[in-house]
């Protein structure tokens, strides 16, 4: 399995099997017509690789073009509770466990399962996610200004004279152009950024007076459209950017798992240009809307 790699980007990624459904109120695996869809197709991907062994968050993140994550996981837990995948619930560190799906035919999952826990942990120890935040961090402060989006302020909470105090939460960075200023919130990780966390960054950009920029490897398109309703921008980058110092475990872990992860030295002109014509848009109506 590989990925080709393209032009986007995501952040850490420290519980690499804990995608939740954001939606407590849709409907559960024997009515969920997005359930019934993906079924037959994962049915087929384990048929067609009888000798390899997944694991649930690579499955979600396999199939996010067309099914959220949290559809995945739950149509995989429908699979294995009626027993038609083979499944085994394993630990990876102290606090977090690994649920392998694969072939029940397959005789020998256990030795493959303990190569994909091996790698999986590679990238799973916390100075490494930790890194990988700051990858994000660095290439989003060396990309935006190359489209004339200047940093203002870093690890924010108050913003010209107003202060969040509701959490402890605070906002990655402010940019500025054209007299607009937006609450940048960045996520270089495989999974979706957790719905409350997601949601209490909405109400920052608004208390803050500051237009919503997410940016971030993968997000459902309910909190694409939640932004766009706040008036901000969601650049999606599709691929977690690791340091150019473990490039050796990019390409490993983007063969053998077939994640979408690369090195890239810098953002690519065609990710900057989706959101400076978006900012080009917007205070064309602003503009607007003031004659």
């Amino acid at each position: 399995m590989s990925f080709d790699v393209q032009d986007d980007m995501s952040w850490e990624d420290p519980e690499p099997d804990a995608y939740q459904d954001p939606e407590d109120d849709r409907p559960g695996p024997a009515d969920d017509p997005a359930v019934q869809q993906l079924e037959p197709l994962l049915l087929a991907l384990f048929d067609e690789h009888p000798e390899t062994v997944f694991y649930e968050s690579q499955l979600a993140v396999r199939f996010e073009d067309n099914f959220f994550h949290w559809v995945t996981v739950r149509t995989l837990k429908e699979l294995r509770v009626s027993e038609r995948i083979g499944t085994s619930l394993q630990e990876l560190t102290p606090n977090t466990q690994l649920r392998f799906y694969f072939n029940r035919r397959f005789r020998y999952w256990k030795r493959k399962a303990e190569e994909v826990r091996r790698l999986v942990l590679s990238f799973s120890n916390q100075e490494f996610t930790r890194s990988l935040g700051v990858q994000g961090e660095l290439m989003t402060d060396a990309g935006l200004p190359r489209v004339g989006f200047q940093p203002m302020a870093d690890t924010v909470r108050t913003w010209e004279g107003r202060t969040w105090l509701d959490t402890n939460h605070d906002l990655d960075r402010v940019f500025h152009r054209d007299g607009i200023n937006y609450g940048t919130e960045i996520k270089n990780r495989l999974g979706y950024i957790p719905q409350d966390e997601f949601a209490v960054k909405l109400r920052m950009c608004q208390a803050l007076n500051l237009v919503p920029l997410f940016i971030a490897r993968m997000m459902p398109r309910t909190y694409i459209e939640q932004v766009r309703q706040a008036g901000g921008f969601s650049l999606i980058m599709k691929y977690q950017f690791y340091p150019m110092s473990h490039r050796s475990l990019a390409v490993k872990v983007r063969n053998e798992l077939g994640l979408p992860v690369d090195c890239p030295t810098r953002l690519q002109d065609s990710t900057l240009q989706r959101f400076l014509t978006w900012h080009e848009g917007k205070l064309r109506r602003l503009q607007h809307n003031s004659n």
